[in-house]
């Protein structure tokens, strides 16, 4: 209906031009939405107070004048100017009443529309390093960057979901230093060589440790000895970890030499990262591409080149430093150390030049609160390289807080004491999980209640949803244990009976859910969608609770049957955006 009208205005703003009411230049942008109060109609828009300034006329002059010029439309009852210069529409009964009609003829689809039709975008969410299990900190992004991927595509834009794996770097190095460490601690090296403070700690590294050893034995034994030789001193003994565990990596890189380091190396991310398409597959997250930092490990030269070339990579003490401070960044940032090893960033950048040739027209980043630093460096690789950095988006995530029983439970990442993914769904289930991450915006933090996620109650928001489907497949059901039939166009032709407020209520709901799907999805904003479902699950209770349905007369037993039959398809089609099921009984 909101396009609708717009394209009625669009008909009466060009009669208003070519009648030289209006200057044949103006062309604001024409914007219907939703009145907040009824008396004043069902939808109202201000382009008479945008017109009035170009044409130089009172606002309400110009509002009279839209409303004269307006085509006729079999869905509009009424057309008002309010205010300073409003123009409200009250829409026809049957205009909310066609909307049962566009449900049952869509289904689980009604909906979802052709926006973005031939605009290609890329949604790269979770990329965590493959050093550990994810945990529920990558829950939030996982669930975030899944949800608006789906809404972007239930309004037509061309979308590919990705996964960037960090398998190259000093984080993966430390980890095959951590399996390896792990690994003689299995062997005759038990107890003899100290942990690094600055490892990975994790049960799951002791995990791949001991496979390790299954299938190659004593292959990577090496004397304690050897490892320990010469190392600096470690945090616990006053030295500085970081300088520690960079010098135990080199020291096993020497021990095993290339082919051996390659082999651990590969176990810990082999393990790992097939852990996690576990984790993000059971919870209902897929991925058009998994893409390896490996597999642009040759670009960073080159696209280095190009920037060199074109003035926005100097040298300094011995390092390459891109001149991020050209394009608004706090700080020039290095990318080439003295020692000839490209950075992360430069990585990122090659990473960059990579998204963007392949041809998105956007592309969106979801990343946590702590990249907050990232967006500017990234933004000004992106214009250094000839591209337009309004391509790139960022969605920066809040951190989830987990409660348990009024308690805050603590993690910590690096010692391995956390809450993984796997064992959230096992405590709460996907559905909860995936509904409660996503019900506050993402910029804001989220405490989530576990106890509440798991409770069985309408205090349960995901419950309380779900119920209101589950609650219309049993009444479907109650109609054959009666014996009753359901005549769909005997209802549909008497849908006028649907006079209750109540009724009301849910029609103007149904009627919504469309606009409120595209302006979820280009705000990238889910919790619009979880809000919109809450609100439709309570005007179905409510009426439930209220009004018989299964009435003995015919007619107007069939008409509120189509009511709750498109309540069904829009909760399963709004459900189904979130990653969350929509149970037949609960």
């Amino acid at each position: 209906m909101k396009a609708r009208l717009e394209r009625l205005l669009a008909e009466a703003l060009a009669a208003l031009k070519a009648s030289e009411l209006v200057p044949a230049d103006a062309n604001p942008e024409i914007s219907v939405g939703r009145t907040r109060d009824a008396n004043h109609g069902d939808f109202a828009t201000n382009l008479a107070m945008q017109l009035a300034k170009p044409a130089g006329r009172p606002p309400r002059e110009i509002a009279e004048a839209l409303v004269a010029a307006l085509p006729l439309d079999e869905r509009v009852r009424k057309v008002a100017v309010a205010g300073p210069g409003f123009v409200n529409f009250f829409e026809a009964e049957e205009a909310l009443s066609r909307t049962v009609h566009d449900v049952l003829e869509r289904g689980d689809g009604y909906g979802r529309s052709t926006l973005g039709a031939g605009q290609r975008v890329q949604v790269e969410f979770v990329s965590a390093n493959p050093t550990g299990p994810l945990h529920v900190g990558h829950g939030r992004g996982a669930a975030l960057g899944a949800t608006v991927a789906n809404l972007l595509e239930a309004v037509g834009f061309d979308i590919q979901r990705e996964y960037y794996v960090n398998d190259a770097g000093r984080q993966m190095d430390i980890l095959a230093a951590s399996v390896w460490l792990r690994y003689l601690q299995t062997g005759e090296a038990v107890g003899a060589l100290p942990f690094p403070a600055n490892g990975y700690r994790g049960d799951y590294v002791h995990g791949i440790a001991r496979a390790l050893r299954t299938e190659h034995g004593d292959a990577f034994d090496r004397a304690p000895e050897s490892v320990l030789e010469g190392l600096p001193a470690d945090e616990e003994d006053g030295g500085d970890k970081e300088r520690y565990i960079d010098a135990v990596v080199a020291r096993v890189r020497e021990l095993l030499g290339e082919a051996a380091y390659r082999t651990v190396f590969d176990a810990g991310l082999d393990a790992i990262l097939a852990d996690i398409r576990d984790d993000l597959a059971a919870f209902g997250v897929r991925y058009d591409e998994w893409f390896s930092e490996r597999g642009i490990e040759g670009d960073v030269a080159g696209v280095i080149e190009r920037l060199v070339a074109s003035g926005h990579v100097y040298e300094h003490e011995g390092m390459q430093w891109f001149r991020s401070t050209a394009f608004g960044d706090d700080k020039d940032r290095v990318v080439v150390r003295a020692n000839g090893q490209s950075t992360y960033f430069a990585s990122d950048i090659a990473y960059v030049a990579n998204k963007l040739e392949r041809g998105f027209e956007r592309v969106i980043y979801v990343f946590g609160a702590d990249h907050h630093g990232y967006t500017a460096r990234v933004k000004a690789a992106c214009e250094a390289l000839g591209h337009d950095p309004a391509r790139l988006e960022f969605l920066l995530i809040q951190f989830a807080i987990l409660y348990r029983g009024g308690e805050r439970v603590q993690m910590s990442t690096r010692s391995g004491s956390f809450v993984t993914i796997r064992e959230l769904r096992d405590e709460v289930g996907t559905d909860a999980a995936r509904f409660f991450y996503v019900m506050r915006k993402h910029s804001q933090h989220l405490d989530f209640d576990l106890d509440l996620a798991k409770s069985q109650s309408t205090d349960n928001p995901v419950y309380y949803v779900q119920y209101a489907h589950a609650r219309i497949c049993s009444v479907e059901r109650q109609l054959g244990q009666h014996g009753l039939a359901f005549g769909r166009e005997a209802g549909l032709a008497a849908l006028g009976r649907l006079s209750e407020p109540a009724e009301r209520e849910l029609l103007t709901l149904l009627a919504t859910w469309p606009e409120l799907l595209e302006r979820a999805a280009l705000a990238r904003e889910p919790h619009q969608v979880t809000g919109y479902l809450r609100d439709l699950a309570n005007a179905l209770h409510s009426y439930y609770n209220a009004h018989k349905v299964l009435v003995d007369e015919a007619e107007l037993r069939d008409a509120r049957l189509c009511l709750l039959f498109a309540v069904r398809h829009v909760l399963a089609g709004g459900l189904s955006l979130l990653g969350v099921s929509a149970p037949e009984v609960m």
